[in-house]
């Protein structure tokens, strides 16, 4: 089903976004279902955010890191080898996600950053991840570095004013 690389999952990253920022549905139900169904278990690695994670189970939105963790481990039971659950839309001081797979979990915080230009984070998170991992990175070390990219360029994204409301991160932050 799905998929495949010589046998095995491939190297498929899955972002499922779900909603638009406004908050509008962008999945049909028998989609959501699909995803759940077809796409999770092909998945290297799932990068749901708080919002999505709690849509895919039918549960309400985790708000705290233990509930983060017992959705990542009933994502991890739909089939994918590795979940990143984001919590950049949570609260406190810092950006918490949680990389699980089957032998553990390990837990990625940053400062949160105070920034209106936040378009397009978890898309950019999901493909630095998937270019890391193209690299040759293994997945720890490509979330990590990805994880890391995308906070330096939330940090930058107030040097750059497009169009008007939630602008994007700063893509460019290393070379201006």
């Amino acid at each position: 089903m799905g998929w495949r690389n010589g046998g095995g999952v491939g190297k498929v990253v899955l972002d499922p976004v779900l909603a638009a920022s406004s908050g509008a549905s962008l999945l049909a139900p028998d989609a959501l279902d699909a995803l759940k169904r077809l796409l999770i278990p092909c998945a290297l690695l799932v990068t749901p955010n708080l919002d999505e994670a709690a849509r895919l189970l039918d549960l309400p939105l985790a708000r705290d890191e233990a509930a983060m963790h017992e959705q990542g481990e009933r994502l991890l039971a739909l089939g994918a080898q590795a979940v990143l659950i984001k919590g950049g839309h949570g609260g406190g001081v810092e950006s918490v996600d949680l990389l699980m797979d089957k032998t553990g979990s390990t837990r990625l915080a940053s400062a949160r950053v105070a920034t209106r230009n936040t378009h397009g984070t978890g898309c950019t998170l999901a493909a630095a991840i998937t270019a890391g991992l193209a690299k040759g990175l293994p997945l720890s070390d490509a979330v990590r570095s990805a994880k890391s990219y995308v906070t330096a360029a939330l940090t930058a994204a107030d040097r750059i004013k497009v169009g008007s409301g939630h602008g994007p991160l700063n893509h460019f932050h290393v070379w201006w």
